[in-house]
């Protein structure tokens, strides 16, 4: 398996289409990328602009290139000597439009009897053998129009086909239904709560041949050399899901987009160089995020775990209440109310569905893959006791048929639980709870609150034996808050009592209805500040409003409550208009620019330089202040970046994060031989907690931890590096050291050293 020493990664789009792309090629081969490493390119929705909504397998989109851009693209590659990786969504297709996606408008016309009704994951079963579309509004079908001349019916921007020999509405393959209908009445399988994303049926052989057509062409033609699987979890089974994709790939580079909770492994058994590292970065935020703080910050006082159950067992029986009826709907006859045979068991669907609820509910990672993982579900169940005593014999009843893989309610369950945790947590909790939001990111527990140097080694070492090719990221599209808005956060860590008052302060000068939400919003407002964006303002009521709705205990939005919604936006509008909170808000990036900068450097260099393949999310190579998208896919201005790389000389604020990137990139592009194995080293002196140094087998990272602490203690001191033997110099300033901090890191608060016959 050939794999890439780093990637690079591009969101493709109609504004930034493949044809664009190739042109921003030599760019990155400059900055040191091995490999570029592409968003989703097969067809997607009408104005997509993310393209994880696929409307059609068979060719590359032509909003995004088409086959052309791509064949320009990866020309240019070659000629540059650059690999090409490109993310794929087999999960589940767009079908916002109906029309645009030729399988979903074949089953709407013709129902069971169409060919691709096999490729859908509907339960034909509910709802008289029809598919349940929860589109319609208060009008209801009233204002459902049939346009004879066209074969349709229109409901305001929707059309759906009409079947052959029928003229009205009730006598279709389909049934519109109310939105609301999707909470507890859907019949298909959708991606998480998304009804415009419907799941697809990737263990069918012929699904997976024709959805993988046109995969197959590029690695037949030599167009790609790895991809990046979009959401495994969501399919019945990924392990053999990702057994065919290499036989589609030849046994190329593989990555999966595989949540990990702290402790959990990615199962061995599955044909993947490992996941898009979401785990390694919450280590790396971890590492540097002061634990003295853990239960002085505002917010210590919050039960993560109880708001996690709460959010997960309230999305189980409101918004994805449709997918936890079908696992009760897919359990053995003989544990529902009816006729059974002698010693079966008999239980009340009501209760069977409550005991289903509450074990998603109690799951502690996003899903199992049983008999693999079995103990989770163990785990899972005794929990659910714990916290149900009343519903014990039917949890047991439950999760004996759960731990048999050759039940369908076993991998329903399975798909099940990944969607709870990634709406209770990600998208509840994660805006609910509000300690130092640096942590609360995708893979990460905010309950986990630091780690020390010694166990990041341990982790990286384990990570350099068991996973030496999964990638390593610090910013995705997927992200809430982009890597240097993290870095600045975190440094509250180190000053919970300025933070402390300076909170108090804003809520007196700018007051939120709810003050468990304002910790949330004023941390975004810190981090993502840049006096110099003209943008600013609306990015952070776009983030303000989506925030409050995804949080959803004050506003939603379904109903929002225009009153709340009012003061958290007076409250942004606050921080540009009022001299009170600005004078709080400047106290503040006084106190965290610099640290925090610092701590965006100390990320990007471990990073960049830990075992794995690093990823450099577009444009991360300067500042990262995005927040949640849709911001952190804006527009980057590559002329710039290429300009800074080109003349040295030109001043940037973000110069410094340039070279640590671009030096990083180059060695382990040209030097991989120097990054072939992991040991931590260890300082000597006052200041030796305030470093994460470590030996890659050649290249020695130095990385300042805590830079409050260290300012505040005097600086380094004579602390020094225990340095392997032989003479190192700093590859960032060119100059050499013999391991004392204090010269070392007098320009930068990294290092990247080499041995000088080495270079």
């Amino acid at each position: 398996m050939r794999a890439p020493t780093n990637t690079y990664r591009l969101q493709v789009r109609a504004s930034f289409d493949l044809h664009e792309a190739a042109t921003r090629l030599p760019y990155l081969r400059d900055l040191g990328v091995d490999w570029v490493y592409l968003s989703p390119l097969l067809e997607a929705e009408p104005g997509s602009d993310h393209g994880y909504d696929v409307v059609a397998h068979d060719r590359v989109d032509p909003a995004r290139g088409g086959g052309e851009g791509l064949d320009v693209l990866v020309a240019e590659a070659r000629r540059l000597g650059l690999g090409v990786l490109v993310d794929i969504v087999p999960n589940h297709v767009g079908v916002a439009t109906p029309s645009a996606n030729a399988w979903w408008w074949d089953m709407l016309t013709h129902g069971r009897d169409s060919r691709y009704a096999e490729a859908f994951d509907v339960d034909w079963d509910v709802a008289s053998g029809r598919v349940r579309i929860p589109v319609l509004g208060d009008d209801g079908t009233d204002a459902v129009v049939h346009d004879t001349e066209a074969g349709l019916f229109r409901y305001h921007d929707h059309t759906f086909p009409v079947a052959p020999g029928t003229s009205s509405l009730d006598e279709q393959h389909y049934e519109l239904t109310h939105w609301t209908a999707a909470d507890d009445g859907l019949n298909y399988r959708r991606f998480f709560a998304v009804n415009t994303l419907a799941g697809l049926r990737l263990d069918v052989p012929w699904v997976f041949e024709e959805s993988h057509a046109e995969i197959r062409r590029w690695f037949d033609e030599g167009l790609v050399d790895g991809l990046r699987v979009d959401h495994p979890d969501g399919l019945r089974d990924p392990g053999p899901y990702l057994d065919d994709l290499a036989a589609v790939t030849g046994g190329a580079y593989v990555l999966v987009e595989k949540i990990l909770e702290p402790g959990e492994d990615l199962p061995a058994s599955w044909a993947t160089a490992g996941t898009t590292g979401y785990d390694v970065l919450g280590q790396i935020d971890r590492v540097l995020t002061d634990p003295a703080a853990e239960r002085v910050l505002p917010g210590s006082d919050l039960d993560y775990a109880g708001m996690v159950h709460d959010a997960k067992r309230w999305w189980a029986t409101h918004m994805l209440r449709s997918e936890v009826r079908r696992v009760m709907r897919e359990l053995p006859a003989s544990l529902v109310a009816g006729d059974v045979t002698p010693g079966e068991v008999l239980l009340d669907a009501e209760v069977i569905e409550d005991a289903v609820a509450e074990l998603v509910a109690c799951f502690p990672v996003y899903r199992s893959y049983v008999p693999e993982g079995l103990e989770t579900l163990e785990a899972a169940t005794a929990t659910a006791r714990e916290r149900r005593p009343d519903l014990a014999d039917t949890l047991d009843a439950v999760a004996r048929v759960l731990a048999d893989p050759a039940e369908p309610a076993a991998r329903r369950f399975e798909q099940t639980s990944g969607a709870t945790m990634a709406k209770g947590v990600e998208d509840t909790v994660f805006y609910r709870y509000n300690r130092l939001t640096s942590l609360n990111e995708v893979g990460g527990d905010p309950s986990h609150f630091s780690l020390g140097v010694a166990e990041l080694h341990a982790a990286m070492a384990h990570r350099q034996s068991a996973w030496p090719h999964a990638m390593t990221t610090l910013s995705t599209h997927d992200t809430k808050r982009g890597e240097d808005v993290r870095a600045r956060i975190t440094v509250l860590s180190e000053l919970p009592g300025l933070w402390t008052e300076a909170l108090a302060q804003l809520h007196a000068a700018a007051p939120i209805a709810s003050e468990d939400f304002a910790p949330l919003l004023w941390q975004a407002v810190l981090g993502a500040w840049d006096a110099d964006d003209a943008d600013l303002r609306p990015r952070l009521h776009a983030y303000a409003e989506k925030a409050m709705r995804e949080a959803g205990d004050h506003t939603t939005w379904t109903e929002p409550d225009e009153a709340f919604e009012a003061g958290v936006h007076a409250a942004v509008d606050a921080a540009f208009d009022d001299e009170r909170v600005r004078d709080v808000l400047d106290g503040l990036l006084a106190a965290v620019v610099e640290p925090g900068w610092s701590n965006a450097l100390a990320a990007k260099a471990i990073a960049l330089t830990v075992p794995g393949v690093p990823d450099v999310y577009q444009g991360s190579e300067l500042w990262e202040q995005s927040l949640v998208d849709p911001d952190n896919r804006r527009a980057v201005d590559f002329d710039l970046r290429a300009a800074l790389l080109a003349d040295p000389d030109l001043d940037h604020p973000a110069r410094a994060k340039l070279l640590v990137t671009s030096t990083a990139l180059r060695l382990r592009r040209d030097r991989p031989e120097l990054f072939s194995t992991y040991a931590g080293v260890e300082a000597d002196g006052e200041a030796a907690g305030h470093v994460v140094a470590f030996d890659r087998g050649g290249v020695v990272t130095v990385a300042t931890r805590l830079p409050v602490g260290l300012a505040a203690r005097g600086g380094w001191g004579d602390t020094t590096l225990r340095l392997p033997p032989g003479a190192w110099r700093d590859a960032l300033t060119d100059t050499p050291t013999d391991g004392r901090l204090a010269d070392l890191l007098a320009t930068h608060p990294v290092a990247l050293l080499v041995k000088e016959d080495d270079r």
